[in-house]
């Protein structure tokens, strides 16, 4: 209670006259001092009425900021001799903060921070650089930068004083000039311990994910693993155990495991044979039934982009989404017909499922074996595309149109797939409803006339002569 009446007497004296002045360093060597917490505390805020009030006073130097020295040895008025000695004092209190922010206790820390940032919001009302036009404004930013690096330290953990800075964060200014500031302050964090970072995020994240996850977190962590987290790490490929993991659980899980599976195979050199196995494993009746049938095609055609691909294999997916396709819905059939043309122009060796006159008769003789697991036992290349040829008599005039496109030499150009993968029913329905039909359907034969044509039945009974 002594020293707060003592820094009391100090603050008002020093207000009072200019006299005083001097003793503006009792209070400077109680806040630079190893004092008790409590005492350290008291002269954070004895400086922010100090300083505050000379700010809105207008009592320290405004510009560029002469040595104190020289100062003393120029022509200067009186004033401004004043002025620059106490704005001197200003910047050793802001540089005291700016060390006590570094304070082990985190009340310290919290009063340095809100001292400066009270600083701050003054000196953008009340600024001490010189500006040229009248009714410009001017932001702090020097200042800013010492509250940035102070919340940014090398060897501690901040993030309890960072969230009791995100309060300013509202402010639009603030909020501007502080991520310039932390521009330019990560990179010398970063340069240095990035390695380092990237070593402790990679087992933050495999610590993490050995755990079993509920479903909904794995499909998390899916989504955002080929940006947010690969990227980032120095051994991507240890990833792999998690992506196993996942592929197990099924749906569309499966699907985004084999997504970060084939990243880390074109990305980062990872051999993993059963990658095709595993996505052929994937094409059941339900595909062209899932409400990530879209997401699910999208990335198949991904995976099946490169030419390279042995054609037993392409095979195999074909007669495999041409079999399911014999029971798929009207939007998806429109889907995966062009679909399955894309890979005939990728692979023209597998055409020979389309033009194969000696093949078998009957469909039950089909040499395509459904059941087989792995495509290149499949048998796929033996056999014909009948299930197409099917298609070209569906009840649905757009699908049997383009299942028709495969009796015709293909184009070299691949259709794009990109605005049918989203394709509903109700879409179809939409279309045929706006559709205007030149000739109406009509449940009987309309009238051609009487007696006038060959086939007219009156004319099989009747005669004019």
């Amino acid at each position: 209670m002594a020293r707060a009446a003592a820094l009391a007497s100090c603050l008002e004296a020093v207000l009072g006259s200019r006299g005083n002045a001097n003793r503006v360093f009792e209070i400077l060597e109680l806040l630079a001092g190893q004092e008790e917490e409590e005492e350290i505390l008291c002269a954070a805020r004895t400086c922010s009425r100090l300083f505050g009030a000379l700010l809105e006073r207008g009592e320290l130097f405004v510009g560029r900021l002469p040595a104190e020295e020289a100062s003393l040895a120029e022509n200067y008025s009186a004033e401004d001799k004043y002025k620059i000695w106490m704005r001197h004092r200003y910047k050793e209190c802001v540089d005291c903060l700016a060390e006590l922010m570094g304070h082990h206790a985190f009340q310290v820390k919290e009063s340095s921070l809100c001292t400066l940032m009270k600083f701050v919001e003054l000196e953008a009302r009340y600024p001490l650089i010189k500006v040229e036009w009248k009714g410009t404004l001017t932001f702090p930013c020097e200042l800013l930068k010492v509250v940035v690096d102070g919340l940014l330290p090398l060897n501690e953990d901040a993030s309890l004083l960072i969230s009791r800075f995100q309060e300013y964060m509202e402010y639009d200014d603030i909020r501007y000039f502080v991520i310039k500031a932390v521009t330019e302050s990560i990179g010398q964090v970063m340069q240095k311990t990035k390695e380092a970072h990237k070593q402790a995020f990679e087992k933050m994240w495999l610590s993490f994910l050995k755990h079993k996850l509920p479903t909904g977190l794995y499909k998390k962590v899916l989504v955002i693993l080929h940006d947010s987290i690969l990227p980032y790490m120095n051994e991507p490929t240890l990833m792999i155990d998690f992506l196993t993991v996942a592929y197990g659980i099924g749906g569309a899980i499966s699907l985004l495991a084999l997504n970060g599976l084939f990243i880390l195979i074109h990305q980062h050199n990872l051999e993993y044979p059963d990658f095709y196995k595993k996505l052929y494993s994937l094409l059941d009746p339900s595909i062209y039934h899932v409400k990530y049938r879209a997401r699910f095609f999208h990335l198949a055609d991904l995976f099946l982009s490169s030419s390279h691909l042995p054609a037993y294999l392409v095979a195999a997916f074909i007669k495999r989404l041409s079999r399911l396709a014999l029971t798929a819905p009207p939007e998806a059939l429109l889907m995966v017909i062009p679909f399955i043309c894309n890979l005939f122009r990728r692979h023209p060796a597998c055409k020979v499922l389309v033009h194969r006159p000696n093949g078998p008769e009957d469909v039950s003789e089909d040499p395509y074996i459904m059941e087989e697991e792995s495509p290149s036992e499949s048998r796929a290349l033996e056999s014909s595309l009948w299930e197409i040829r099917t298609l070209q008599n569906h009840y649905h005039p757009d699908v049997a149109k383009a299942a028709a496109v495969l009796n015709q030499s293909l184009s070299e150009i691949e259709d794009d797939i990109s605005g049918l993968l989203e394709l509903s029913a109700y879409e179809l329905f939409d279309k045929e409803v706006k559709k205007k039909a030149a000739d109406v359907p009509l449940e009987f034969e309309q009238i051609q006339g009487l007696f006038g044509k060959k086939n007219d039945i009156f004319a099989e009974h009747f005669a004019l002569d």
